[in-house]
């Protein structure tokens, strides 16, 4: 049975959409963010300026378009992840290792969720919501693996007060050890790659045994 028209419309609307971020992640990754003009990302996503204007306001909310990307695309890993193993603990495990894998597969999406705080506080009612949601999602998972562990007894009771409190821990302390990595950038990059891989592990073993049972 064919597609309706409404259905069409809807499908080339967010094809319009999709290619409006596909060409601005594109121009931010060959010519920086603030050296980008809305004519450039309108220009290689084949649309006019005027319609491109029609779908995001100004570059600050295609960036936030950017980041809820960013956000699905780590909220999938880290589902994916959690499906790989059986325990809450080793879940919380692989959860760590994804977001590292994260970082290093997809550094401009680990960059801009790292401005979302800031980027969620410019953004319309709507649009904040969404990227709340985003988030939550994300952490809920983080929540769901401990709660899980809690219950098969991988997870010491006694050294989770909070659920939701230790997954931010937990992925707070990951994510500034990432960020020491990112800043070691400047080391030979061998070197620098196996430092940060041990280091990263060495950081996931060290927090899933602060809670382990054992």
């Amino acid at each position: 049975m064919p597609n309706s028209p409404q259905s069409r419309r809807a499908q080339e609307k967010q094809a319009r959409y999709d290619a409006i971020l596909d060409a601005a992640e594109t121009v931010f990754a060959s010519q920086g963010y603030e050296r980008t003009a809305m004519e450039d990302i309108a220009r290689l996503a084949q649309l006019s300026r005027g319609l491109l204007y029609v779908y995001f306001r100004d570059k600050a909310a295609i960036q936030r378009g950017i980041m809820f990307r960013a956000g699905e695309s780590m909220r999938q890993r880290f589902t994916q992840a959690c499906r790989e193993e059986d325990s809450g603990l080793q879940q919380i495990a692989a959860i760590g290792r994804a977001y590292y894998q994260f970082y290093r597969e997809q550094p401009s999406y680990f960059d801009a969720l790292t401005q979302a705080a800031t980027a969620r506080m410019e953004a319309g009612p709507e649009e904040a919501q969404q990227m709340m949601c985003n988030e939550e999602a994300t952490m809920a998972l983080m929540v769901a693996a401990i709660e899980r562990g809690l219950v098969d007894g991988s997870i010491c009771q006694e050294r989770v007060h909070h659920s939701l409190q230790t997954a931010l821990y937990l992925r707070g302390a990951l994510h500034g050890v990432i960020m020491l990595c990112q800043q070691k950038a400047q080391e030979p990059p061998a070197l620098s790659e196996a430092l940060n891989d041990d280091l990263v592990e060495h950081t996931v073993l060290l927090l899933t045994s602060s809670i382990g049972s054992s």
